[in-house]
């Protein structure tokens, strides 16, 4: 069933029951698919649902440890102590994300290994302290597999610590719902949207990096729920948005016409 207040969410197959499970056990979750899929939406429609407060960190290629632990900065002259948003959670017994975290440095991820174990605990090393994480604190991360480099992959040592799960697009009647709901536009202009990101998604051989994502869609959906017309919205939100090459931008437009409804 779909979440009836809060962050919308409606689930796909049995990811709530392994999420909540997980959570009861204080369990760390890894959450696998592609950019777009909803994998933020469903850690925000978790953490309403469980009752916790949610902080939420993106992965970065120049994220280091001390932006997840806590730092010591200037304030009125003085040296104080600010704690992190994972230092935050272990304190606060809140829900730690860390968005697409293999974009981070390798040994950013190394400070998390304690608090995926039995130990669950979080060494401060620049206050000499370890932290027991209070009770109600989760660690999730996700990752998109298939965009990811070699070089740029979640290593053995941390993966086996963590439950996962894997999310995908949706089904059409599923994305139609969520597209309707989250744009605010009618279930037919969903559905005509929902048709032609599945469309591109099925292309072969296209040298996309992406495909359409759900977030695409609402984004298209969001345009003509402002007035704009259904393939002016796909235009900007979708097409011009997957690829910078004109004649991909050409065949894509092509592909828009054909599954969209006649002007």
């Amino acid at each position: 069933m779909a979440t009836t207040d809060g962050p919308f969410y409606r689930p796909v197959d049995d990811e709530v029951e392994v999420f909540q499970a997980a959570a009861r056990r204080g369990l760390p979750v890894l959450l696998k698919g592609p950019t777009g899929c909803g994998k933020t939406r469903f850690v925000e429609a978790m953490a309403h649902g469980l009752g916790r407060d949610l902080l939420t960190v993106a992965g970065h290629e120049d994220l280091t440890s001390a932006d997840l632990v806590g730092r010591f900065l200037l304030k009125g002259g003085e040296t104080v102590w600010v704690d992190g948003p994972l230092t935050r959670a272990v304190r606060e017994g809140a829900i730690c994300y860390l968005d697409e975290v293999v974009e981070a440095r390798q040994d950013t991820t190394v400070v998390i290994h304690p608090l995926t174990d039995h130990r669950r605990q979080l060494p401060v090393d620049r206050l000499g302290i370890t932290l027991d994480a209070a009770p109600g604190f989760q660690l999730v991360i996700s990752y998109n597999p298939g965009y990811q480099s070699v070089l740029k992959d979640l290593k053995d040592s941390t993966r086996q610590r963590f439950v996962a799960i894997e999310l995908d697009f949706p089904p059409a009647d599923i994305e139609t719902e969520v597209v309707a709901h989250e744009a605010g536009i009618d279930v037919e202009t969903a559905q005509a949207l929902v048709k032609v990101g599945h469309a591109i998604r099925n292309l072969d051989g296209a040298p996309l990096r992406e495909v359409a994502s759900t977030r695409a869609l609402i984004l298209a959906g969001g345009l003509v729920a402002e007035g704009l017309s259904l393939r002016r919205a796909v235009r900007s939100a979708v097409v011009e948005i997957l690829s910078d090459d004109p004649d991909m931008i050409r065949a894509l437009g092509e592909l828009v016409d054909a599954f969209l409804p006649q002007p």
